[in-house]
């Protein structure tokens, strides 16, 4: 038999730290963890990441449409009037016309055609995101202009040294003054 404290002292660790020991002490745990909870949905990363996510949806929507409504068409037609949602595997052993005809019986299928448009949207996906990705580093990379050198090295001895010193702490030798 578990006792009672062995119990709570499970939850305890099961749950977040930051919600145990402040709910433990205030006795006001729910109050507490509906304030912990607005604080942690008000953090800007998890604000920018809801918004990626609804942006990333509607993406995923027009890529589809793209995908389904603009380049499977022409390349079903280049390859012969071929219709690739239509293509399936039938499991039951009884012929069906189409796709649609053995849906409606409840045929078993694998639907090979509709996973040939989700690769293909996941390539457009995939490639729209890395150029994406490829701009915002070269965005990044413009914008970070070199620091300029706070050290340099003493003729004498090699070591670094600050780059106003007139003086190597190292090897004592004077330096030129820039």
């Amino acid at each position: 038999m578990v006792a009672e404290n062995d119990s709570a002292a499970r939850s305890r660790l099961l749950a977040p730290a930051i919600f145990s020991a402040r709910m433990s002490n205030t006795g006001k745990g729910g109050i507490y963890m509906l304030k912990a909870f607005k604080d942690f949905i008000m953090r800007g990363n998890v604000v920018d990441l809801a918004v990626g996510i609804i942006i990333g949806a509607a993406f995923g929507k027009i890529v589809t449409s793209l995908v389904n409504d603009i380049l499977m068409p022409p390349l079903g037609l280049i390859l012969g009037q071929m219709d690739f949602s239509g293509l399936f595997i039938n499991l039951s052993g009884t012929a069906y016309p189409s796709l649609a005809a053995a849906k409606a019986a409840g045929a078993p299928t694998i639907n090979y055609g509709a996973f040939i448009n989700t690769i293909v949207d996941f390539l457009i996906v995939a490639a729209a995101i890395f150029f994406i990705v490829l701009q915002v580093a070269k965005l990044r990379k413009q914008s970070e202009a070199p620091a300029p050198p706070s050290t340099k090295e003493c003729p004498y001895c090699l070591s670094s040294i600050a780059i106003k010193a007139t003086r190597c702490p190292h090897c004592t030798s004077e330096m030129k003054a820039a």
